[in-house]
């Protein structure tokens, strides 16, 4: 059994990821401790759907920096953490009051992370798994791959390897095109690590991206193998450094492709292509039955212009504060939404009634079109129907919009185990 703590929990997202690979009476995986808490409203409603599904035991609803800062021995020492955290400005700064030492600015959820590892030391998860959208790869726009490399440098000086991969859940089958840098790491004292640090004695770490690793195991790529498409660098300075470095991170490069694998500070990464031989899913597979959908789903007569309006292409004339004008352009959004294809990227926006050109719109077979109901968001994400039942409408498609499609964690997990399983034997 992995006993796990998930942060950042929202609806619970990783967790039914994780205990998917509970079948047949078999705990592989076990949450033992939760934090979900919501800065931005006084009322918690994503930790009260938590708690409503798995109770108020061994879960946080209170601000996780808080929690570390009063109390860190209440998160349990266990064997993995998960989370999805916000991509935010990982810089780094020195404090005031503190003149030795880098603190990572306030508010800023990696940190909290880094803050437990940290604090933990010996006692720290053996394992991480972490999810964010796949600009972090590239972000800030003007020092391209800063803040990837300070979250790399940190794991690395806390004794991690770490490997990821921006995985398009639609790609492997799943009904969401939905793009995600996923993250994986490995302590110094586990056999994992080993494995990794003796390719890269052998110069040859880019087989645990291409080959031999956990998440390529789950998510195959085929990469180029012509060694000059890789990069391979070591990341150089500490924290601060990095943070201020606007040469080896500038608005022109990108070093780090969407795979790769860092240990010791050692960067190995090169763009693979997802490979896939299996059945796919598309939105006209998770629909519901018409006679289902509630009449407040469906798209009125009168509305519908706007709605046109906001999907068409545009091209307007817009003037600043300075009294400068400029042209603004749209191009066009697929409308009503293809049902033969992987939906679109849910967003938190999707939810009410208003017009608006991100939220999908699909057409019935009676000609008639619609909005998608919570439930199908929900299975977008491959949640169960109505586990976020209680909620508004508006907020269910919020915490779908901010959710994971849990059939990722589900097969990067199940990875981990085998690999785990062959590796102690």
């Amino acid at each position: 059994m992995i006993k796990t703590i998930e942060l950042f929990a929202g609806v619970g997202g990783f967790r039914l990821g994780l205990e998917k690979n509970n079948i047949d009476g078999n705990e592989a995986f076990k949450i033992v401790w939760s934090n979900q808490w919501e800065p931005s409203t006084k009322t918690q409603f994503a930790s009260m759907v938590y708690e409503s599904k798995w109770g108020k035991k061994n879960h946080s609803s209170e601000d996780i920096a808080v929690v570390i800062e009063n109390n860190i021995n209440s998160i349990p020492d266990r064997d993995l953490l998960v989370g999805g955290f916000p991509c935010q400005d990982y810089s780094v700064a020195r404090t005031l009051k503190q003149s030795s030492g880098i603190k990572g600015k306030k508010g800023v959820l990696w940190w909290s992370i880094h803050a437990i590892l940290e604090k933990k030391g010996k006692r720290a998860p053996n394992y991480l798994m972490l999810e964010n959208v796949d600009r972090l790869l590239k972000s800030p726009s003007n020092q391209r791959g800063r803040d990837f490399a300070i979250m790399l440098t940190s794991l690395s000086d806390l004794g991690y390897a770490v490997e990821w991969r921006v995985i398009n859940a639609a790609e492997y089958g799943m009904p969401q095109r939905r793009k995600r840098v996923y993250i994986m790491a490995y302590k110094k004292n586990t056999k994992i690590y080993s494995k990794i640090l003796k390719l890269e004695k052998a110069n040859n770490s880019f087989d645990w991206v291409s080959n031999s690793g956990i998440m390529n195991d789950a998510f195959p790529m085929a990469f180029d193998k012509n060694m000059s498409k890789r990069l391979s660098y070591k990341l150089e300075g500490s924290l601060e450094e990095i943070s201020e470095n606007q040469i080896d991170y500038n608005s022109q490069l990108r070093p780090f492709a969407n795979a790769g694998v860092m240990i010791d500070r050692q960067v190995t990464t090169g763009v693979g292509i997802a490979q896939y031989s299996g059945e796919f899913q598309n939105l006209g597979d998770i629909l519901l039955n018409e006679a289902k959908v509630p009449p407040e789903f469906f798209i009125s007569k009168d509305s519908l212009e706007t709605w046109e309006y906001l999907k068409g292409k545009k091209r307007i004339e817009r003037t600043t504060k300075t009294g400068h004008k400029y042209l603004y352009s749209e191009g066009p959004v697929t409308f009503p939404d293809a049902l033969d294809r992987a939906s679109r990227t849910i967003i938190t926006g999707e939810g009410g009634k208003s017009p608006s050109r991100f939220k999908h719109v699909i057409e019935t077979s009676a000609g008639k079109l619609r909005r998608l109901t919570p439930i199908e968001l929900e299975r977008l994400n491959q949640f169960p129907d109505d586990h976020t039942l209680g909620a508004t409408d508006t907020k269910r498609a919020f915490f779908m919009g901010n959710a994971l499609v849990i059939g990722v964690v589900t097969k990067l997990s199940k990875s981990l185990l085998e690999s785990l399983k062959i590796l102690t034997k």
